[in-house]
């Protein structure tokens, strides 16, 4: 599973969603161009030493992108109707997040409008945070997946009773 972060603006948003693609073994896709040099002290700051080890990927064109993959991918808008409970998720599914000043551009709500979700929210909200929707994307669609990543001693994975559970 990968998040894609179409023209991301702020180093810190993405440097917590490393974080959160580092513990749930996700990748990261960051669409150019971005509002911050990848060599900003505030996304290594963010990010900490969880830059090891994740899949993070440049690319310049989402649209082209999305038109050659076979993988399945969602995009996530305050401006849906669908919740993201209701996605199919796979495991190589993308999950495609807008940046936080201008969300995402109408060329995909014209090229693909039935893959677009929403996270519920008061009325009157505009929208959350872009690391908290990544990450509250991300845990569903590894909950609905049993959480591939997360193994007990016996590196079995759990089922989401034993998860309910705490066991």
């Amino acid at each position: 599973m990968k998040i894609i972060l179409f023209q991301p603006q702020i180093p810190q948003n993405t440097g917590n969603i490393v974080r959160t693609c580092s513990t749930t073994g996700s990748g990261l896709i960051l669409v150019r161009p971005l509002g911050f040099s990848t060599k900003s002290r505030h996304l290594k700051r963010a990010g900490l030493d969880y830059w090891e080890g994740v899949d993070v990927e440049e690319i310049d064109d989402l649209n082209l992108y999305l038109e050659q993959t076979e993988n399945s991918f969602f995009f996530f808008s305050s401006k849906s109707k669908k919740l993201y409970t209701e996605a199919p998720y796979e495991t190589d599914s993308f999950l495609i997040f807008g940046s936080e000043t201008e969300g995402l551009p109408d060329l995909f709500w014209k090229r693909w409008p039935d893959r677009f979700y929403t996270i519920p929210m008061a009325l009157g909200k505009r929208c959350l945070n872009l690391a908290t929707s990544a990450a509250i994307v991300l845990f569903e669609a590894q909950r609905q997946l049993q959480f591939p990543f997360f193994k007990n001693k016996e590196t079995t994975a759990l089922t989401n009773a034993e998860v309910v559970k705490g066991t």
